[in-house]
């Protein structure tokens, strides 16, 4: 890979990333630090990368794995909170439906937020998706099923949950 591809892969690859990994993570932020050091590690591999035909997956992989070890390293040297050592950076405030569902793919147990990122926020088919994972494609799509049942019960609670304060209220 020369400069060129991998600037082209760059372009083409760091945004959608970035939305997958937050996805998976809930962390924007660290999202976006992950896939930086993804592309770094990329740059240093790209002549093994050449021939794979799939740096994207490799891309993606490095990163969510740098997001765990980052995690774990985090939990390990966690100190009280009134040693907390600076505020993250306020970003815009994200929508309702946002949040949403950002809270209700953190409630899915992780192999199964994984499937519905990689293939509804990735874009991945089906086979792609178990490739990634290495698991069997019948394996993915009982994920997807459970996941999207389980996202729509999550969900309309959240929906019904914010209308039953309003509907609450009652005049005097």
């Amino acid at each position: 890979m020369d400069d060129v591809e991998f600037d082209e892969l760059y372009s083409r690859s760091f945004r959608l990333l970035c939305a997958q990994l937050y996805a998976m993570i809930g962390d924007r932020e660290e999202a976006r630090d992950c896939v930086q050091e993804a592309f770094v590690r990329t740059w240093d591999r790209r002549a093994q990368l050449d021939g794979d035909g799939r740096p994207e997956a490799w891309l993606r992989t490095t990163a969510y794995r740098l997001a765990v070890s980052r995690w774990r390293r985090f939990q390990r040297s966690r100190r009280p909170p009134d040693r907390a050592v600076a505020l993250s950076v306020v970003e815009p405030p994200a929508t309702v439906d946002h949040v949403a569902v950002v809270t209700a793919l953190a409630q899915l147990p992780e192999p199964t937020r994984r499937a519905i990122v990689l293939h509804y926020v990735g874009d991945l088919s089906v086979a792609e998706v178990a490739r990634e994972l290495g698991v069997a494609e019948g394996t993915v799509k009982s994920r997807l099923s459970r996941g999207r049942d389980a996202l729509a019960a999550l969900l309309t609670d959240d929906l019904t949950s914010l209308a039953d304060p309003i509907e609450g209220v009652s005049g005097a």
